[in-house]
């Protein structure tokens, strides 16, 4: 049987999942979900007028949410029910290619478009006995797929007018979703202003809008928005947290009406110390616990291997262990101009000579005769001496036996395990490039930067900041701004932070494998299919 292409690169993406087409489909796992979302409010009514319509069809209605979990079903008959209790297909199930193949849940989510998918079309044998058509549903405003609204029939059935329907229906859907957001906006503006005759620094965050007094524009940076968003969807009530300018305060957090948004009440518990203040605002770009590694084996004069991936500062931590003394540096990339002899030779002189610290950098390029010279070298001379080199599990053969001469090694974090510090780096890495007046960075520009995989790392964060402030005439940096150096992926979710440490977990295993999935699972203690299904969750690609 010849495929329609979107349903062939389907049936491959499920077969890369680790989905077999015999797979049973009762086998799924079934979640609570909840009854007062946003969008079963608004579809809801729209759902159970349509059923009217279906009278004693073999056709049913399935919604789906934004996680492409079942949230709503509605039947012409009850054999129809009974046929997708047999597949699974319930409220709480996410149907999902990884879990559930070729469908028109599972397709139209994942490729934001309408879809239809009719008998043998389907990957799992279980679902062959169907015809469907399904059709995401995105929010007028803000352009965020909402969930996926899908018409069922058993394949006998099929109907080219099923489409239109469909589509129809998601109109009144996503009408009601913007009406909604409406009346959500209103709820969240009546609650910010009642909170402001209790509390001095009030904060309201909903999905699309951010409202803030005075003294809450004052105390909280626009990088304190995602940190205030993370934090609030695992917990409500009164919690401590030091925001980004230093100031340790005290946040009672409150759900507002029905999904409208979250309100912060804010009250410093103590003023940031002026040095903590100081140093995040002109500080420099490495984590504090390695600046304090790094000090501490400078004032011993200890050799140190410095390791990480390009752009990751180690140029910038060969400066800091060097602190006070002069530095000089030799490089792993100027063997081939040089030689190896002459480099070799100019490498010995300075650990004779030199007072102060000697550095190799790159020292994962050198080739197997030179790094088991450098190795000597480290044996029997008693100079100060230190190594950068990329990460060490890239390491192989001599490289990996010089590196191992160097007993203290210090571990640079890439960007992407990072995060947290970016709204700090990015302020660094501008009040550099503006001294006089740098420009700030909105809330949806540091979710944007938080978002990135920076396989370049910090280099590759100042260019993109350098960019963008020379391109920049007045104001803000705000997402657009970064758009051309940042790409915005519609298929990128959201994620908790949970989810983003998962996200870093998988990512660091795959770049540590070379891309092998197969090793990249071992080294995570997961099974194959298991890594297929988070990578698919997580809108991984490598």
């Amino acid at each position: 049987m010849k495929l329609r292409t979107e349903i062939a690169q389907s049936w491959r993406r499920s077969e890369l999942s680790g989905l077999k087409p015999g797979a049973p489909t009762d086998r799924l796992e079934v979640r609570d979900i909840d009854p007062r979302s946003r969008l079963l409010r608004a579809a809801t009514p729209v759902l159970d007028d349509i059923a009217r319509h279906l009278g004693n069809t073999s056709l049913c209605l399935v919604l789906a949410d934004r996680d492409c979990r079942i949230v709503a079903r509605r039947f012409g008959s009850h054999s129809v029910e009974r046929a997708l209790d047999n597949v699974s297909a319930v409220p709480g199930c996410r149907y999902t290619e990884d879990t559930s193949g070729t469908n028109s849940l599972a397709t139209p989510f994942e490729l934001r478009r309408g879809v239809a998918v009719h008998g043998s079309e389907h990957y799992l044998e279980g679902l062959k006995r169907f015809t469907c058509y399904g059709h995401p549903i995105v929010h007028p405003a803000t352009k965020r797929l909402e969930g996926v609204l899908d018409i069922t029939g058993l394949a006998e059935d099929t109907n080219p007018l099923l489409a239109p329907f469909l589509v129809h229906a998601i109109a009144d859907i996503e009408q009601r979703l913007l009406e909604g957001s409406n009346q959500a906006q209103q709820h969240l503006l009546a609650a910010f202003q009642a909170a402001q005759h209790r509390c001095r620094a009030v904060l309201a965050l909903g999905d699309d809008v951010a409202l803030a007094n005075s003294a809450a524009v004052d105390l909280i940076d626009p990088a304190d928005h995602v940190l205030l968003r993370d934090v609030s969807r695992t917990r409500r009530g009164v919690r401590r947290l030091r925001l980004t300018s230093g100031t340790e305060v005290e946040v009672r957090m409150e759900a507002v009406s029905v999904n409208a948004g979250m309100l912060f009440e804010i009250a410093p518990v103590r003023p940031a110390y002026a040095s903590t203040t100081r140093r995040r605002d002109h500080g420099g770009v490495l984590p504090a616990d390695v600046e304090e590694r790094l000090r501490n084996a400078a004032h011993s004069r200890r050799r140190v291997l410095i390791c990480g991936e390009p752009g990751s500062g180690r140029t910038t931590a060969l400066t800091t262990l060097a602190g006070a003394h002069s530095l000089v540096a030799v490089s792993g990339e100027n063997v081939l101009t040089t030689g190896e002899s002459r480099w070799y030779a100019e490498l010995e002189k300075l650990a004779r000579t030199h007072t102060g610290l000697v550095a190799i950098e790159g020292a994962h390029l050198l080739g197997p005769v030179l790094a088991a010279k450098v190795a000597r070298l480290l044996d029997e001379s008693r100079a100060w001496l230190a190594l950068t080199t990329g990460p060490l599990p890239e390491l192989s053969g001599e490289q990996a036996a010089l590196a191992a001469r160097v007993h203290r090694r210090v571990e640079l974090p890439a960007l992407r395990h990072r995060r947290a510090d970016i709204p700090m780096l990015a302020r660094t890495v501008l009040a550099a490039q503006v001294p006089q007046d740098p420009p700030r960075l909105t809330a949806g520009a540091l979710e944007l930067l938080a978002a990135q995989p920076w396989p370049g790392n910090l280099r590759e964060l100042a260019t993109v900041l350098t960019e963008t402030a020379r391109r920049r005439t007045c104001g803000d940096i705000t997402a657009r701004d970064l758009a051309p150096s940042c790409p915005v992926s519609a298929a990128t979710p959201a994620l908790s932070g949970w989810e983003q440490a998962e996200h870093d977990a998988i990512t660091a295993a795959l770049t540590a494998e070379r891309g092998n999935k197969v090793h990249a699972a071992k080294r995570l203690g997961i099974s194959r299919s298991t890594l297929y299904n988070r990578m698919r969750a997580l809108r991984i690609t490598s």
